[in-house]
């Protein structure tokens, strides 16, 4: 029963018959602490996680490798590696299980140092290691930094053979993704002799996130036409690469698909559906997916919100964000980052202040790069370049240039030579070889009639070739 209402997320009940359980004369296993810590992970609920860790211990399962594995990936999940790695420690003779669950939180955490440590560890112990270890240690890669090691550690897949196993290819397509090494992941991908949804789903997950979204859409249709049956995660993927690339003809096939195989009570289709519509030119459609939605979330009241801003009807997306309040939805970094660039969009000044500030101080949100760019953006548009200048000197060192570069541009609009000098310099002190702010600088200097420095600014730029584009008639 307790596990019962843990795969359905409810976790009030599954403590409640805990307790029950731990007053009755049935006293709780392993299995039974390794589902309720699982399920305090996934719950993000950490003082649960405490309570029954200690429980563990009081029970006499301190040392049990069932529940310990349990808890190092659990509080791996919510961030806590230290704790993780404390009960680790604590075992007093780690089993294979245990490893691969410490292996993957520090491959959670961006710690594949640690990870590639403790693997090395483990072989010096006799521990064979299986496809899991590995998984564990490619879930940490990320960056053409750590390619090397990625490859290095293809090849001890290589030697044990676990190159060919379907969910060890998966991990494969993804970490060099994640190191932007496409041509690796698609030969990975083709060498593989058995191609189930998730390797399909990892290799186009690939196409979208590298920004190929035209080789998405083609392997999402060969994978249909080979008889796999897509999932929401996937289909929610597809239908971003759809967006980004705004071509709606196979967005609208996969809404077909949606409606036939009873994809549209997922939230997650829903909102990507929106967010397809709205970036495609069609808002109108985007709005009506969210109106005859049965069930909502933050996920889509974003979505809309982001629709409404786009086109320009920040009143509306206002009145969505006080309809999600009154709903009792509680606002995200990506609400406010809609709600800025609806102001942006529409020239609300006054709007956007306020939304800026009912961020911080309301709903504890700390301001991102992009919630910045906005108000700087905002401000500087309507002619307050001196606040906007002084909203980025209150924020820590350093500023991301895309806030920099954002006043420059607004500082190039109003003709504002001055403090775009100011504000270039800052830009070429981080980014130096970067063109576009010294042509911005350069334009500034034209309106001004400083013809010396805009000839000596051009002096020292890089040529650059004329660019080519095409208009695509075809849909996939």
């Amino acid at each position: 029963m307790i596990r019962a209402y843990a795969k359905v997320h409810k976790l009030a009940d599954v403590f409640s018959l805990f307790t029950l359980m731990i007053k009755s004369d049935i006293r709780p296993d392993n299995f039974t602490f390794a589902c309720i810590i699982r399920s305090c992970s996934e719950n993000f609920y950490l003082n649960g996680l405490r309570l029954v860790h200690g429980r563990t211990i009081i029970s006499g399962l301190g040392f049990d490798s069932i529940s310990n594995s349990a808890l190092v990936t659990a509080y791996s999940k919510v961030g806590l590696v230290n704790e993780a790695s404390q009960v680790f420690c604590r075992s007093p003779d780690p089993d294979l299980v245990i490893f691969n669950s410490m292996i993957s939180g520090y491959g959670y955490s961006g710690l594949w140092d640690r990870g590639l440590k403790l693997f090395k560890e483990m072989q010096i112990m006799d521990k064979k290691p299986d496809g899991y270890t590995l998984i564990g240690l490619f879930s940490g890669l990320s960056g053409t930094g750590l390619l090397k090691i990625g490859q290095g550690l293809h090849g001890c897949c290589l030697k044990t053979s676990f190159d060919s196993v379907v969910y060890i290819g998966s991990a494969l397509l993804s970490m060099y993704s994640r190191c932007n090494c496409l041509n690796s992941a698609l030969r990975v991908f083709e060498s593989l002799s058995q191609l189930d949804l998730v390797t399909w789903s990892a290799l186009i997950t690939v196409f979208s996130r590298s920004g190929d979204y035209q080789n998405a859409l083609v392997y999402f249709k060969r994978m249909n036409t080979e008889g796999i049956k897509p999932d929401f995660v996937l289909i929610a993927t597809v239908l971003s690469a759809c967006a980004q690339s705004a071509i709606l003809g196979p967005g609208s096939e996969i809404h077909g698909y949606i409606l036939r195989n009873g994809f549209e009570s997922d939230i997650t289709v829903t909102s990507s559906l929106i967010d397809m519509y709205s970036k495609c030119g069609f808002l109108t459609l985007g709005i009506q997916v969210f109106e005859i939605m049965p069930h909502r979330n933050i996920i889509s009241y974003n979505s809309a919100i982001s629709g409404l801003g786009l086109y320009g009807f920040a009143d509306k997306a206002f009145n969505l964000f006080d309809d999600l309040l009154e709903r009792g939805l509680q606002p995200d970094e990506s609400t406010f980052s809609a709600l800025l660039s609806a102001c942006c969009h529409s020239g609300h000044v006054k709007e956007g202040r306020d939304f800026f500030r009912r961020m911080r101080d309301e709903f504890a949100i700390e301001a991102r790069t992009e919630h910045c760019v906005h108000m700087v953006k905002l401000l500087g548009m309507e002619g307050e370049l001196e606040e906007a200048y002084n909203l980025i000197l209150s924020l820590e060192e350093p500023v991301d240039c895309g806030i920099w570069g954002a006043l420059l541009s607004c500082c190039d609009f109003h003709g504002n030579s001055e403090l775009g000098e100011i504000v270039a310099q800052k830009l070429l002190e981080n980014s130096p070889r970067k063109s576009v702010y010294k042509v911005m600088l350069s334009n500034l200097y034209a309106v001004n009639k400083r013809w010396v420095d805009v000839e000596k600014l051009r002096d020292n730029m890089v040529r650059k070739f004329p660019g080519v584009s095409w208009i695509g008639a075809n849909t996939i």
